[in-house]
């Protein structure tokens, strides 16, 4: 191929479209960036016997074998709890607590919460059970859940599950990332 020489007048309009030009200095570009990114603060480790408290704060309503739960925190809209009750987040883990006492479930619900957050989970399904083996049929775990997961900073909704997951007798939980 032949190299085209451009026309004193194509020289010229392109001089002109052109305007001032500067020659370059450096022609090398970093790589990396000049300065170090700021650094996220580290969250605290939760203290799993002391973080969250037996009694409420609010006025919580205390609910029955067969009511539902649902709780979405104030920075949250409304429709991330229709989102959650129709499985739209997707099930990362679950744990049964049902048939533990109040203490233990507390504990492993703690310990379970925690390991999720450090795994990524964004969605996870509880089993409380409806408490047909407490004194009175009294749904002591389920009141206890239903005051804890408000209590938690990482959890942001939940909602009773559907009936193939246990219905009231189970919550999904929406935890932040």
């Amino acid at each position: 191929m032949t190299k085209k020489i451009p026309t004193s007048e194509e020289s010229d309009l392109f001089r002109e479209t052109i305007g001032k030009v500067r020659s370059v200095k450096n022609d090398k570009v970093p790589v990396t960036p000049q300065g170090k990114p700021k650094p996220y603060p580290k969250r605290p480790a939760l203290n799993v016997h002391e973080h969250l408290t037996g009694v409420a704060d609010t006025d919580i309503a205390s609910v029955g074998r067969e009511d539902t739960l649902s709780f979405v925190s104030s920075d949250m809209q409304k429709n991330v709890l229709t989102k959650l009750r129709q499985g739209y987040f997707g099930l990362d883990a679950e744990i049964d607590l049902h048939g533990l006492s109040s203490n233990d479930a507390k504990q492993q619900l703690l310990k379970f919460l925690q390991c999720c957050t450090k795994e990524g989970c964004r969605c996870v399904h509880i089993v409380h059970g409806k408490g047909y083996r407490s004194p009175d049929h009294y749904p002591i775990l389920k009141n206890n859940l239903n005051l804890w997961l408000r209590q938690h900073p990482d959890v942001q909704a939940f909602c009773s599950a559907a009936p193939k997951d246990g219905g009231t007798g189970a919550v999904y939980v929406l935890l932040h990332l």
